[in-house]
């Protein structure tokens, strides 16, 4: 069982937690952390992009020349692929990149993460984060006491005073137990909990 320590919001250690194994301690399995990422990205995609092929093309009907005689090769139409103004070869229509995961390789990819964080020192625990007032340098303030640059920072529960206060820094992004994902967990440099926040991750998947 990790034993990581516990920061106050001056940076300073006040204690001790053991993270359960099964969520932070599992056999990391890099294919599912992959897949994970891969599909959130490709379900994100709009899937819009449209080009239209020589038969979509507004005119080119009339053969330009005759086929024989002209010296020059022959053509059908001037909307082919070949000529300016033509059509695109294999052009790409809209369609949907989404695909699914179950239920059960989402857990074991998102626990695979976290472990990892855990393993690379990239963790940390706060006992709590709390503002009186709307403050993005007081936030920053906290980032500077952690050491803490690029971070996802995980609330248990929405706080706005802490979501807004983290708004206006670009490194920083803050997430819900609820809407934890990998590819966020992947991405950032640094994984920010609030003990809160892990006793429910440990609650929802242990």
């Amino acid at each position: 069982m990790a034993n990581v320590s516990v920061y106050n919001m001056e940076g300073k250690e006040v204690g001790k937690i053991d993270l359960n194994d099964a969520v932070f301690g599992v056999e990391v399995n890099e294919h599912l952390v992959h897949m994970a990422v891969v599909q959130q990205l490709a379900n994100n995609r709009q899937g819009t992009q449209k080009a239209k092929t020589r038969s979509e093309v507004s005119g080119g009907g009339r053969k330009p020349w005759r086929q024989k005689g002209t010296g020059h090769a022959r053509q059908g139409s001037t909307r082919a692929p070949q000529w300016t103004g033509g059509g695109v070869v294999f052009a790409p229509v809209p369609r949907d990149y989404s695909f699914k995961m179950n239920k059960k390789e989402k857990r074991i990819a998102l626990k695979s993460a976290l472990t990892s964080r855990v393993q690379e020192n990239k963790l940390i625990v706060v006992d709590e984060l709390k503002f009186d007032e709307i403050k993005t340098k007081k936030f920053q303030t906290v980032m500077n006491n952690l050491n803490v640059n690029k971070a996802l920072v995980v609330l248990a529960e929405n706080d706005e005073k802490v979501v807004m206060s983290a708004k206006n820094i670009p490194t920083v992004q803050t997430t819900l137990t609820s809407t934890i994902n990998v590819y966020d967990i992947m991405k950032a440099g640094t994984v920010v909990l609030t003990k809160d926040a892990v006793a429910k991750i440990e609650e929802v998947y242990a």
